[in-house]
This record gives C-alpha cells, sequence and structure tokens, in this order.
C-alpha cells in the first residue's frame, strides 16, 4: 500500500474517541506520525495508540485537555519532545483541531461556568493551538479545523456550542490569509450527525434515528469513516489549492 503521508507529522487534538480517533488512525495508516492528543481517558488513548501500533503505524500520546492558553503551551511542548525523539525536529506538517463537545443550555440556564467551559473546549483551545503552531508549521502543510451542523442550525439549546462553532468558521478564514503565503491550506469541517459517544443517545431511540435518516439526502447517518476520510482528502499533498473553506460531512442532512 503507497502511503502518501510517509514522513509527515500530524497533531490531532481530542484523539482519544470518536472521530478524532479515526481520524489519527487513518493518517498513522498513511504513513504520518501522529500524536494524540486527549484530555483524561487512558485507558481509550492506549487503545487508540495500539491499534495504530498494530497496523504498523507511528503514534505517541500527549495527555493535557485543552481549554487554554497555559494547556495549549503544556501541548505543544509535548509535541516538541516527541518529534523530536522520532525526527529529530519539532516542525509539523498537519494540525488537526478536533477538539469539542459540550452540554445542552439554552442562554437562560447557562451559568458563567458553562460559558467558559463550553467555549474553551470548541473555540480557545483550537485558538491558542493555533496560535503556538504556527511557527512549527512546515511550508505546504495542512491545518483542519471541526465546526459542527449545530453551527448551522443554531438550536436555541445548543447556544454556546453553536456560537462557539461559528467562531471556528470564522477562525478558518482568517488563518487560512495568514497562512496562504507559505502554501499552508486551512479549512474547517462540519460533520452532521456521525456516530460517536456524543450522540450514542439520539442514535439508539429508533424513532429519532429513523427521522434523522429520512431527513439525509444519503438516508443514512454517517460513520467515523466518512469524516475521517473527508480529512484525508484535505490533507492529501493534491488538495493544494483548496482554503478558507467550510464543508459539510453531514450526508446532506440540512438540505
Amino acid at each position: 500500500m503507497t502511503k502518501p503521508l510517509a514522513g509527515k507529522t500530524a497533531l490531532v487534538t481530542g484523539a482519544s474517541r470518536g472521530l478524532g480517533r479515526a481520524t489519527a488512525e487513518a493518517l498513522a495508516k498513511l504513513g504520518a506520525i501522529v500524536a494524540i492528543n486527549y484530555a483524561s481517558n487512558d485507558a481509550a488513548a492506549q487503545d487508540v495508540l495500539k491499534a495504530i501500533e498494530a497496523e504498523g503505524g507511528q503514534a505517541f500520546l500527549i495527555k493535557s485537555p485543552q481549554g487554554s492558553y497555559e494547556a495549549a503551551v503544556e501541548m505543544v511542548d509535548a509535541l516538541d519532545a516527541g518529534l523530536k525523539e522520532r525526527t529529530g525536529s519539532g516542525d509539523l506538517d498537519i494540525l488537526i483541531n478536533n477538539a469539542g463537545g459540550g452540554p445542552v443550555h439554552t442562554i437562560d440556564d447557562t451559568s458563567p461556568e458553562v460559558f467558559e467551559k463550553v467555549m474553551g473546549d470548541n473555540f480557545t483551545g483550537a485558538f491558542y493551538a493555533t496560535k503556538l503552531l504556527k511557527p512549527r508549521m512546515r511550508d505546504g502543510g495542512r491545518v483542519v479545523f471541526v465546526s459542527s451542523l449545530g453551527a448551522k442550525s443554531a438550536l436555541p439549546q445548543y447556544v454556546i456550542y453553536a456560537c462557539a462553532k461559528s467562531a471556528i468558521e470564522t477562525l478558518t478564514v482568517v488563518v487560512a490569509k495568514e497562512l496562504g503565503p507559505r502554501g499552508i491550506t486551512v479549512n474547517c469541517l462540519m460533520p452532521g450527525m456521525i456516530a460517536s459517544d456524543a450522540n450514542a443517545d439520539l442514535r439508539a431511540d429508533e424513532q429519532t434515528k429513523a427521522y434523522l435518516e429520512q431527513n439525509t439526502c444519503l438516508r443514512r447517518l454517517g460513520v467515523p469513516s466518512d469524516f475521517s476520510g473527508a480529512v484525508l482528502s484535505l490533507v492529501s499533498p493534491e488538495m493544494g489549492y483548496i482554503t478558507g473553506q467550510v464543508i459539510e460531512v453531514s450526508g446532506g442532512m440540512s438540505l
């Protein structure tokens, strides 16, 4: 099997489960050395690492929950150490800002603590990680942010989450303009209902699942490989002229 990402280095935030895990495994399978960032689930992170190594891939773990400048500094220091140990350089080719999620809250029941937590998980962490990693990105590299169909639908019960993901989409365009002269593309993926721990309860309800499927053009819900496949497309050597775009990965759910 050809490995078009051989010799490339990658960081995936929030990579111990769900879409992040699928992305980390897919990048490693194509030859990239992958830094697996995760917040707290040691067992899940070890499972990802073992799965990658079982397939002959290279990866290492960075335990550092994102959401603040200090956390981003900690992650970048660990990334530098891990990459230098394996490649002799701290340079990065691929940055996947995937970490996110959060509780359901309306404006009225959003406390200051909830506001800071959801914004931190979904916007602040990605902002500071990108700020610190920009100087370490190699020319011709790839940055992928992750939004959500929730930003587009803007349901009242997801107010802070939706606002944070909308901010990610704006950040994508700003960073694309800044890094474009270096040949670095910056894009954003907007997943719809793709199977993960976060939506397991919705998918377990057969009536809800059937409704969602019938309101999706492809008449099925997504699986993690649908998302990781989109990531692989964006980071491939052939995708060097698409940047600043928000690309929906939803099977046509919002059409």
